[in-house]
């Protein structure tokens, strides 16, 4: 093999399994039919009681890093990095781990069911799946296909590309995707900006770990931003000189996160500022010269000839002093990257700071440039097309507008609960409400399964097949592949094969763009468009050797670094335009700008019905199972509360109560709490617990990327007079933890 791996790396990948619909093992260069064996009798090369590891791919974040699932007599007991795959190299997150509580989790459905009562009834009928299958056939054969809508989430490329297949052979509208945790990274924002910039929409890649300054604006890529496990990794190297030095780090956020707290300097920005500091950077170091890049050209000098520095220190509340210093130690690196994170997305001028802060990668050469600025690469082969990015919050608002108007009636929903992750104010719940139809994938009840029809439960991303085209990649071309490790626990059907069984039932022109008979035939079939490949990592001779290897190593990937270096002309259209932030709520009645954010451990809510990550505490506050609010000790004392008192959060949409967590680590003007919490379904460890921050966000999005301007909100604070103990992690006491005693 032309992989370089240690020797229990080597031993390690060298018993992946070969799995089939549910994980029976063969030897790498071996074809033998795939079938499952039942856990009772095991394959006669598997010793009872020994480990199998199987190379999969991790769901539970868009990530998507590289895992490997030991398993015993059947069962899956462990889940680790796979060392080989180029993105997390071995290393892997608590909510990764944690994928073996979303397998075994008590409240998954065992079966097909619908709501016997009604939507919101919790009232639920068992069905065979037959059943369940002839009356979606049904639903959909009586309407007219432009009245069906496909609204999906965090869903794995091969399911995207066989539903989009679908739908358009049908003639229906296309599949629209929405996930909170994309929107909080600032993606589709990322991906937009890189088509007005580069010319082209994949996402940009940061080479943290060559750089020698770094300058973060809300990119917390310790925490939980893009694809955490492979930062941390670089940020690691980055401290340990990859390029000569420590390294120096500056984080730009109202908010000390634990990304923050391991930076050498934390500037807490007046909200909204982040590009405004970006222009007020560039224009001093255009106007004075300033690094080792030489002359400006008198195109990027244009870039900044707006700018007037007094002016943005002011609004930034940055003193001009200050903003030199920061300018000076930023040019003066022969190696500095500038990386615009979520929260400045997340603003109703996130695109123009995008661009302001992507612009000083521009004026210090660092685009295309080792410790700089890079593109991912897109898939290697048509047959195997990565997902675009998520659909902007306005074209979500335009769904939302055709349920409303009665052009929507069949509504299928594939990983993504929009009753819990779109504002309150976007009113989902009331236009579902106007669907004559819904249908749910979701595997455990969550708050929008409880308001669809018939919910048709998709297997556990450990018992079923797929493929993933990293995105934020790495330095390499790389899909991983998604197997199944153990055979599904209960009567549930994996999705992609459900569309594949729909379109044969359909006939005609649908059942010809696919058809394959199930799945696995369709990954075998696409990936193997790589087997012929020069970059190939592995050396096999024969298509059915690549398609053993390509499960064994937990997917494809080059041999040797190959980044795509982006084009930069897109950047000269105009100057760089320095647009003031403006929020929702008058300052007078909601003094305080909210500050949500995506946790640790719960990440976008998500992940909550997991009680391992419930119990996980915040790497700054301590608290777990509930949900606080973290108010600056000078906003505590004038507001009149202290810490365990319950607050009332209120903006013009909605409000919200929460504990008191009194936290130095934020701008007086600022109260942050985070997402997790809140869910009103989605199992027994989730379910009542906390509130949700989105009943307070205003339904507006920036008009220049469509994104939800989630960080645009004003709120005030209202005492309640009661107290609550949070749990922590230094106190055995608080609500949660009584649920897993």
């Amino acid at each position: 093999m032309s992989i370089d791996l240690s020797r229990r790396e080597f031993l390690k990948l060298a018993t992946l399994s070969v799995a089939s619909t549910a994980g029976a093992c063969v030897p790498i260069n071996s074809r033998t039919k795939d079938i499952l064996e039942p856990q009772v009798l095991p394959p006669e090369d598997i010793l009872p009681g020994d480990t199998t590891y199987y190379a999969s791919t991790c769901r539970q974040c868009p990530a998507g890093c590289g895992i490997i699932v030991g398993t015993i007599n059947g069962r899956a007991k462990k889940i680790e990095g796979n060392p080989a795959y180029p993105i997390n190299r071995g290393k892997l997150c608590a909510r990764g781990q944690a994928g073996l509580q979303d397998l075994y989790h008590p409240d998954r459905l065992r079966n097909a069911v619908k709501q016997s009562g009604g939507r919101g009834s919790r009232k639920f009928e068992a069905l065979y799946w037959e059943d369940a299958i002839a009356l979606l056939i049904q639903k959909l054969a009586g309407i007219d296909p432009v009245r069906v809508a496909f609204l999906g989430g965090k869903m794995p490329d091969h399911l995207y590309f066989l539903s989009s297949r679908w739908l358009e052979a049908m003639g229906a509208p296309p599949l629209v995707r929405f996930n909170l945790q994309s929107t909080l990274d600032g993606r589709i924002t990322a991906s937009k900006a890189a088509q007005s910039l580069f010319g082209s929409r994949q996402l940009p890649i940061y080479d943290i770990a060559n750089a020698e300054v770094i300058f973060s604006f809300g990119a917390n890529f310790l925490d939980t931003w893009q694809s955490p496990v492979a930062y941390s990794q670089q940020f690691g190297e980055f401290r340990q000189g990859q390029a000569g030095g420590r390294g120096f780090f500056v984080q730009f956020e109202p908010r000390l996160s634990s990304t923050a707290a391991s930076a050498d300097e934390w500037v807490p920005l007046r909200p909204g500022t982040d590009g405004l500091v970006a222009l007020a950077l560039g224009r001093i170091i255009v106007e004075k010269g300033l690094g080792h890049v030489g002359a400006f050209s008198q195109e990027e000098a244009d870039l900044f000839r707006d700018v007037h520095v007094g002016e943005l220190a002011e609004a930034s509340q940055v003193q001009v002093e200050k903003l030199e210093q920061l300018a000076l130690i930023l040019a003066s690196a022969d190696r500095s990257l500038v990386i615009p994170g979520g929260y400045p997305a997340g603003q109703k001028n996130g695109f123009a700071s995008y661009k302001a802060i992507q612009g000083l990668n521009l004026i210090l050469r660092r685009i295309g440039q080792r410790g700089g600025v890079y593109l991912s690469q897109p898939s290697p082969i048509d047959t195997l097309p990565g997902a675009p990015a998520m659909d902007s919050f306005m074209e979500i608002m335009a769904l939302i507008e055709r349920m409303n108007s009665g052009e929507v009636e069949v509504l299928l929903i594939h990983g993504a609960n929009p009753v819990y992750e779109l504002p309150s104010a976007a009113g989902f719940v009331e236009a579902v409400n106007r669907v004559p139809f819904v249908v749910s994938f979701s595997s455990i009840v969550d708050e929008t399964a409880v308001q669809s029809d018939l919910i048709l439960p998709d297997h556990s991303y450990l018992e079923t097949w797929g493929y993933q085209v990293a995105s934020p990649g790495g330095d390499r071309p790389s899909v991983s592949s998604q197997q199944p490790v153990v055979q599904p626990l209960y009567d549930t059907r994996s999705t992609g094969n459900l569309i594949l069984v729909l379109a044969e039932e359909q006939g005609g022109e649908v059942a010809e763009v696919l058809p394959w008979a199930n799945e696995l035939l369709f990954l075998e079939d696409a990936s193997g468009g790589l087997f012929l490949s020069s970059l190939s990592p592995y050396n096999v001779k024969t298509a059915g050797d690549f398609w053993s290897a390509w499960r064994q190593y937990g997917g494809w990937w080059t041999r040797r670094e190959l980044y795509q270096e982006p084009d930069v002309t897109g950047f000269f259209d105009q100057p760089l335009k320095a647009i003031e932030p403006s929020f929702e709520g008058e300052s007078e009645e909601y003094p305080y700008h909210l500050y949500p954010y995506s946790g640790v451990a719960l990440g976008d809510g998500s992940c909550a019905h997991l009680p391992w990550l419930q119990e996980l505490p915040d790497p700054m506050t301590t608290a777990c199972w509930q949900t606080w609010v973290e108010i600056n000790p000078q906003t505590a004392h004038s507001i009149g509360v202290k810490d365990n008192e319950i607050v009332k959060v209120i903006s013009p949409y909605g409000e919200i109560t929460a504990v008191v967590v009194v936290y130095p680590g934020i701008r007086p003007d600022v109260i942050a709490v985070p997402f997790g919490q809140g869910h009103t379904d989605s199992g027994h460890y989730a379910a009542n617990r906390g509130a949700n921050p989105m009943q307070l966000l205003a339904a507006v999005s920036d008009e220049d990327s469509g994104e939800l301007a989630w960080g645009a909100t004003r709120v005030r604070v209202e005492p309640t007079g009661e107290t609550h103990e949070l749990a922590r992690l230094e106190s055995l006491e608080g609500e949660g933890r009584e649920t897993i005693r």
